[in-house]
């Protein structure tokens, strides 16, 4: 009886297998060799697709940035561009918390990543198309992106711990509940993002008003089409 053949070396299984490892160690866990042992080939067959680990964590990155939402920003979705803002960065967030470990390399910016490039486009035209300038349509694309990434670098609640002890009353007179606060994680990340997350449209929403925006295109007028 033949033995079954070895599934084909392809970009996706080694995109995939590399996802995997940095989601349970961390970048500094992947290189050539381990993905190639993982994957059951030889080490130089993985540089028929990549060049190197940087290229293959940059696909790693593309790959969780390519499952954001960006239907809101369709012309024809209908929300205006502080709702298309705010339901984008909650899709956001929770694609780069289901993978923390790679979010230094999203935060580093697009680069040359198809989907990182779509995600910028696709912000850009739509604050563009509502009537903010060109160059606070770019403001807001890069604020938008340094505090979501930077909500998924950590967690402040884990970074308390969970011992009574550590928080003296004579010297923290203010946390005596801090040792909770890793048992609510959730709760607490999520209401930090979301406050935060509305303070800034808020601000955002003055700017546009106090500039006469608001009597432009409210809602989005162009973007990609959504997926």
């Amino acid at each position: 009886m033949a033995r079954p053949r070895k599934p084909l070396l392809s970009r996706d299984r080694i995109v995939l297998a590399a996802g995997a490892l940095v989601d349970a160690e961390g970048l500094e866990a992947v290189s050539t060799r381990r993905l190639a042992a993982e994957l059951g080939v030889s080490g130089p067959s993985l540089y028929n697709h990549f060049r190197n680990k940087d290229e293959i964590l940059e696909a790693v990155a593309d790959a969780v940035q390519a499952r954001v939402d960006l239907s809101m920003f369709d012309e024809s979705d209908g929300r205006d561009w502080r709702t298309a803002l705010h339901d984008w960065a909650v899709s956001y967030r929770a694609a780069l918390t289901e993978h923390p470990n790679i979010v230094p390399v999203l935060a580093r910016g697009p680069g040359r990543r198809p989907a990182g490039l779509r995600v910028a486009d696709a912000v850009f035209g739509a604050m563009v198309g509502a009537g903010w300038p060109p160059a606070q349509a770019t403001y807001i694309g890069a604020l938008m992106r340094y505090f979501i990434t930077g909500s998924a670098l950590g967690s402040f609640a884990s970074g308390f711990v969970d011992d009574e002890a550590a928080y003296d009353p004579e010297d923290y007179p203010h946390l005596g509940q801090a040792h909770l606060l890793a048992e609510r994680r959730q709760k607490v990340d999520e209401g930090a993002f979301e406050t935060g997350l509305r303070a800034l449209l808020d601000g955002l929403a003055l700017q546009y008003e106090q500039h006469g925006q608001h009597g432009q295109h409210a809602t989005v007028r162009s973007g990609p089409k959504g997926r």
